[in-house]
Protein backbone atom coordinates (compact mmCIF):
# COMPACT_ATOMS: atom_id res chain seq x y z
CA UNK A 1 0.00 0.00 0.00
CA UNK A 2 2.87 2.39 0.80
CA UNK A 3 4.50 1.69 -2.57
CA UNK A 4 1.27 2.58 -4.34
CA UNK A 5 0.96 5.80 -2.34
CA UNK A 6 4.56 6.79 -3.10
CA UNK A 7 4.03 5.93 -6.78
CA UNK A 8 0.90 8.06 -6.84
CA UNK A 9 2.78 10.98 -5.26
CA UNK A 10 5.55 10.69 -7.88
CA UNK A 11 2.97 10.51 -10.66
CA UNK A 12 1.10 13.48 -9.20
CA UNK A 13 4.36 15.46 -8.96
CA UNK A 14 5.17 14.61 -12.57
CA UNK A 15 1.70 15.70 -13.70
CA UNK A 16 1.98 18.97 -11.79
CA UNK A 17 5.39 19.66 -13.36
CA UNK A 18 4.07 18.80 -16.83
CA UNK A 19 1.06 21.06 -16.25
CA UNK A 20 3.32 23.90 -15.18
CA UNK A 21 5.45 23.43 -18.30
CA UNK A 22 2.33 23.44 -20.48
CA UNK A 23 1.12 26.64 -18.82
CA UNK A 24 4.49 28.29 -19.51
CA UNK A 25 4.35 27.23 -23.16
CA UNK A 26 0.82 28.59 -23.52
CA UNK A 27 1.50 32.02 -22.00
CA UNK A 28 3.41 35.06 -23.10
CA UNK A 29 6.43 36.34 -21.29
CA UNK A 30 8.63 39.37 -21.01
CA UNK A 31 11.86 39.07 -22.96
CA UNK A 32 15.02 41.11 -23.22
CA UNK A 33 17.47 41.39 -26.05
CA UNK A 34 20.59 43.47 -26.54
CA UNK A 35 20.35 45.84 -29.46
CA UNK A 36 17.29 47.15 -31.19
CA UNK A 37 14.64 45.73 -33.48
CA UNK A 38 14.99 49.02 -35.34
CA UNK A 39 18.27 47.68 -36.73
CA UNK A 40 16.35 45.28 -39.00
CA UNK A 41 14.50 45.74 -42.24
CA UNK A 42 11.93 43.70 -44.12
CA UNK A 43 10.46 43.99 -47.57
CA UNK A 44 6.75 44.79 -47.72
CA UNK A 45 4.32 42.36 -49.29
CA UNK A 46 4.21 44.84 -52.21
CA UNK A 47 8.01 44.67 -52.67
CA UNK A 48 8.94 48.00 -51.05
CA UNK A 49 11.56 48.47 -48.31
CA UNK A 50 10.07 48.15 -44.83
CA UNK A 51 12.67 49.12 -42.20
CA UNK A 52 11.50 48.66 -38.61
CA UNK A 53 13.22 52.00 -37.90
CA UNK A 54 10.31 53.63 -39.77
CA UNK A 55 8.15 52.62 -36.78
CA UNK A 56 10.40 54.34 -34.24
CA UNK A 57 8.18 55.97 -31.62
CA UNK A 58 5.45 53.34 -32.08
CA UNK A 59 4.85 49.96 -30.50
CA UNK A 60 5.04 47.07 -32.96
CA UNK A 61 3.47 43.63 -32.70
CA UNK A 62 5.30 41.42 -35.22
CA UNK A 63 3.47 38.16 -36.01
CA UNK A 64 4.57 35.28 -38.26
CA UNK A 65 1.40 34.39 -40.14
CA UNK A 66 0.10 31.58 -42.36
CA UNK A 67 -3.06 31.26 -44.46
CA UNK A 68 -3.75 27.54 -43.98
CA UNK A 69 -3.22 27.13 -40.23
CA UNK A 70 -5.61 26.32 -37.40
CA UNK A 71 -4.61 29.72 -35.97
CA UNK A 72 -5.40 31.59 -39.23
CA UNK A 73 -8.67 32.97 -37.75
CA UNK A 74 -6.38 35.09 -35.51
CA UNK A 75 -6.10 37.42 -38.51
CA UNK A 76 -9.49 38.76 -37.42
CA UNK A 77 -8.22 39.50 -33.91
CA UNK A 78 -5.03 41.07 -35.26
CA UNK A 79 -7.10 43.41 -37.45
CA UNK A 80 -9.26 44.30 -34.42
CA UNK A 81 -6.12 44.96 -32.37
CA UNK A 82 -4.78 47.21 -35.16
CA UNK A 83 -8.08 49.09 -35.42
CA UNK A 84 -8.36 49.46 -31.62
CA UNK A 85 -4.82 50.57 -30.81
CA UNK A 86 -3.45 51.86 -34.11
CA UNK A 87 -4.59 55.41 -33.36
CA UNK A 88 -2.69 55.18 -30.07
CA UNK A 89 0.59 54.17 -31.70
CA UNK A 90 0.46 50.39 -32.26
CA UNK A 91 1.55 48.86 -35.55
CA UNK A 92 0.53 45.27 -36.20
CA UNK A 93 2.95 43.78 -38.71
CA UNK A 94 2.21 40.42 -40.33
CA UNK A 95 5.17 38.36 -41.57
CA UNK A 96 3.94 35.44 -43.71
CA UNK A 97 6.04 32.31 -43.30
CA UNK A 98 5.89 28.78 -44.68
CA UNK A 99 8.12 27.36 -41.91
CA UNK A 100 5.56 25.41 -39.93
CA UNK A 101 3.57 22.68 -41.62
CA UNK A 102 3.96 24.26 -45.08
CA UNK A 103 0.87 26.32 -44.26
CA UNK A 104 1.81 29.42 -46.28
CA UNK A 105 2.63 28.02 -49.75
CA UNK A 106 1.30 30.95 -51.80
CA UNK A 107 3.04 33.89 -53.42
CA UNK A 108 2.95 37.37 -51.91
CA UNK A 109 0.11 38.32 -54.28
CA UNK A 110 -1.91 35.25 -53.25
CA UNK A 111 -1.27 35.89 -49.55
CA UNK A 112 -2.30 39.54 -49.85
CA UNK A 113 -5.49 38.64 -51.73
CA UNK A 114 -6.34 35.92 -49.18
CA UNK A 115 -5.93 38.35 -46.28
CA UNK A 116 -7.94 41.13 -47.92
CA UNK A 117 -10.78 38.90 -49.16
CA UNK A 118 -11.16 36.70 -46.08
CA UNK A 119 -10.22 39.05 -43.22
CA UNK A 120 -10.26 42.59 -44.67
CA UNK A 121 -6.68 43.06 -43.44
CA UNK A 122 -5.42 46.64 -43.49
CA UNK A 123 -2.35 46.34 -41.28
CA UNK A 124 1.05 46.19 -43.02
CA UNK A 125 2.54 42.87 -44.06
CA UNK A 126 6.02 41.82 -45.08
CA UNK A 127 7.04 39.65 -47.99
CA UNK A 128 7.17 35.95 -47.12
CA UNK A 129 10.10 35.23 -44.80
CA UNK A 130 11.66 32.37 -42.87
CA UNK A 131 11.77 32.40 -39.08
CA UNK A 132 14.16 29.51 -38.42
CA UNK A 133 17.25 27.74 -39.61
CA UNK A 134 20.02 29.08 -41.81
CA UNK A 135 17.51 30.94 -43.99
CA UNK A 136 15.95 32.81 -41.03
CA UNK A 137 15.32 36.50 -41.56
CA UNK A 138 17.95 38.51 -39.63
CA UNK A 139 15.30 39.74 -37.14
CA UNK A 140 14.37 36.17 -36.21
CA UNK A 141 18.03 35.08 -36.10
CA UNK A 142 18.62 37.99 -33.67
CA UNK A 143 15.65 36.95 -31.51
CA UNK A 144 16.92 33.38 -31.32
CA UNK A 145 20.47 34.50 -30.52
CA UNK A 146 19.34 36.92 -27.82
CA UNK A 147 16.51 34.99 -26.15
CA UNK A 148 17.46 31.39 -26.87
CA UNK A 149 14.13 30.69 -28.55
CA UNK A 150 12.08 31.59 -31.58
CA UNK A 151 8.59 30.86 -32.85
CA UNK A 152 7.47 27.29 -32.36
CA UNK A 153 4.51 27.66 -34.75
CA UNK A 154 2.55 30.14 -36.85
CA UNK A 155 1.07 33.26 -35.23
CA UNK A 156 3.82 33.73 -32.65
CA UNK A 157 3.81 37.36 -31.56
CA UNK A 158 6.73 39.63 -30.62
CA UNK A 159 6.07 42.96 -28.95
CA UNK A 160 8.54 45.75 -29.66
CA UNK A 161 8.54 48.97 -27.61
CA UNK A 162 8.65 52.40 -29.30
CA UNK A 163 12.42 52.59 -28.62
CA UNK A 164 13.03 49.31 -30.53
CA UNK A 165 13.52 47.09 -27.47
CA UNK A 166 12.04 43.61 -27.65
CA UNK A 167 9.75 43.41 -24.61
CA UNK A 168 7.35 40.49 -25.10
CA UNK A 169 6.97 37.07 -26.69
CA UNK A 170 3.56 35.44 -27.03
CA UNK A 171 2.98 31.95 -28.47
CA UNK A 172 0.31 31.06 -30.99
CA UNK A 173 -2.16 30.12 -28.26
CA UNK A 174 -2.35 33.72 -26.98
CA UNK A 175 -5.17 35.35 -28.92
CA UNK A 176 -4.66 38.90 -30.23
CA UNK A 177 -7.49 40.42 -28.18
CA UNK A 178 -6.77 38.43 -25.02
CA UNK A 179 -6.39 40.45 -21.83
CA UNK A 180 -2.82 39.25 -21.51
CA UNK A 181 -1.80 40.68 -24.88
CA UNK A 182 -3.87 43.87 -24.76
CA UNK A 183 -2.47 44.71 -21.31
CA UNK A 184 1.08 44.21 -22.58
CA UNK A 185 0.34 46.42 -25.62
CA UNK A 186 -1.21 49.13 -23.44
CA UNK A 187 1.93 49.23 -21.25
CA UNK A 188 4.19 50.06 -24.20
CA UNK A 189 2.02 52.42 -26.22
CA UNK A 190 3.79 55.75 -26.78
Amino acid sequence: MKLLAVGSMVLMGTLVAAGAAWMMFGRGKAVEAKGSAHDFSFQSIDGKPLPLKSYEGKAVLLVNTASQCGFTPQYEGLETLWETYGKDGLVVLGAPSNDFGGQEPGSEAEIKEFCEVNFNINFPMTAKISTKGNAAHPFYAWVRAETGAGPKWNFHKYLIAPNGKLVGSFPSTVKPMSGQLTKAVEKVLP
